[in-house]
C-alpha cells in the first residue's frame, strides 16, 4: 500500500535533512514510498566544524561544496528527487547575512510560499513533514521561516483560485512537525553517564521547554538508524566525526538507544484522544 504514496520534507539547510528524520524516510524509501526533499538555501554562511575540512579551498566555495555533501547525504538516505528553493542561507539571526537581499529570511514572504506551492502541485504528497513553531534555544532565521511558509503554502496548494499556472490544485493530507524529544536527549544522556562518560547534553539542553506531551506520532526506525549516522557524515564540512554530540557514544550503543523518529501532528489537528501513531500515512487512502 505504501507504494503509492509521496512524502516530502522541508528542511532550511544542506545537513538538516541528515539530524532529522533521516532514518524515516529511509525506512519509507524501502517501503516504495517517493521521498521528496526540499532545500530552502545552499548553507552558504555555515561555519566548518570539521577540522580537515578549514581549508582555503573549502571555505572559499563553501557553497557549491554543501551542495556536493547535500547530494551524497541524499542518495544514502534515499531520497528520489531534492529540490533547491534557490534561496541564500540568512546566517544566524542578528548577523550581517541577516541584511543580504538574497537571503531566505529577507526574500519577499508571497514569493517564497509560491515556489514552494509549485512544488507541491508538482509532487502532490500525501504527507509534509516540516518545522515547529517552537524551535527551543536554535532560533535561526531560516528554521523559523520554513515553520512560517509551510503552512500558507500548503492552504494555497489547494486552492484553484490561486496561481493556476502554478499548477494543479492538490490537498496535502497530512503535515507533521518534526521533533527532538526530551525522552531522546534523556536516553543518550544517560548512556554517556553510565559509560563513565561525559555528556555532551548540558544544564542548557535541561533548561529547554519539555514538549513531548506534543508528540503524536512514534515512527520505528529499527533498522535504519545507520542511515542517519551515513547522512550526517557525508556533510564533511558541518560534522566533525570527532564530535562527542554525534558520534560520542559506541556505534553500537548510539545504533540502538532510541530507535524512534518523533513527530507532531499539525495538519489535520490532533483531537487528543486518539493513540499514539507509528505510521506517517495512517489514515490516508492511496
Amino acid at each position: 500500500m505504501h507504494s503509492s504514496f509521496r512524502l516530502l520534507s522541508i528542511h532550511a539547510h544542506p545537513d538538516d535533512e541528515a539530524s532529522k528524520g533521516s532514518a524515516t524516510v529511509a525506512k519509507y524509501k524501502s517501503m516504495g514510498v517517493r521521498t521528496v526533499l526540499v532545500c530552502c538555501t545552499g548553507g552558504e554562511e555555515g561555519e566548518i566544524l570539521n577540522p580537515a575540512m578549514d581549508r582555503p579551498e573549502v571555505r572559499d566555495n563553501l557553497g557549491e561544496v554543501r551542495h556536493e555533501e547535500l547530494a551524497r547525504a541524499a542518495e544514502i538516505i534515499g531520497y528520489d528527487t531534492v529540490h533547491m528553493l534557490g534561496y541564500r542561507d540568512s546566517g544566524m539571526a542578528d548577523t550581517e547575512a541577516n541584511l543580504n537581499p538574497d537571503c531566505f529570511a529577507a526574500a519577499p514572504f508571497d514569493e517564497v510560499v509560491d515556489r514552494l506551492v509549485a512544488l507541491l502541485r508538482q509532487e502532490r504528497p500525501h504527507v509534509v513533514v516540516t518545522y515547529p513553531d517552537e524551535q527551543g534555544a536554535y532560533n535561526h532565521p531560516d528554521h523559523v521561516r520554513v515553520h512560517d511558509i509551510t503552512h500558507p503554502a500548503v492552504e494555497l496548494c489547494q486552492d484553484a483560485a490561486h496561481r493556476p499556472e502554478l499548477g494543479t490544485p492538490w490537498s496535502v493530507p497530512k503535515v507533521y512537525y518534526s521533533s527532538w524529544s526530551r525522552a531522546r536527549i534523556e536516553a543518550r544522556h544517560q548512556a554517556f553517564l553510565d559509560l563513565g562518560l561525559e555528556s555532551p547534553y548540558d544544564k542548557r539542553w535541561f533548561d529547554r521547554p519539555d514538549t513531548d506531551h506534543n508528540i503524536t506520532t512514534k515512527v520505528p526506525v529499527d533498522g535504519f538508524t545507520e542511515v542517519r549516522r551515513e547522512g550526517l557524515l557525508a556533510h564533511a564540512t558541518q560534522i566533525d566525526p570527532e564530535s562527542p554530540f554525534w558520534f560520542g557514544l559506541p556505534t553500537e550503543i548510539d545504533l540502538a538507544l532510541y530507535p524512534v523518529d518523533d513527530y507532531r501532528l499539525a495538519r489535520p489537528k490532533w483531537n487528543g484522544d486518539q493513540p499514539t501513531e507509528t505510521d506517517l500515512f495512517a489514515g490516508i487512502e492511496p
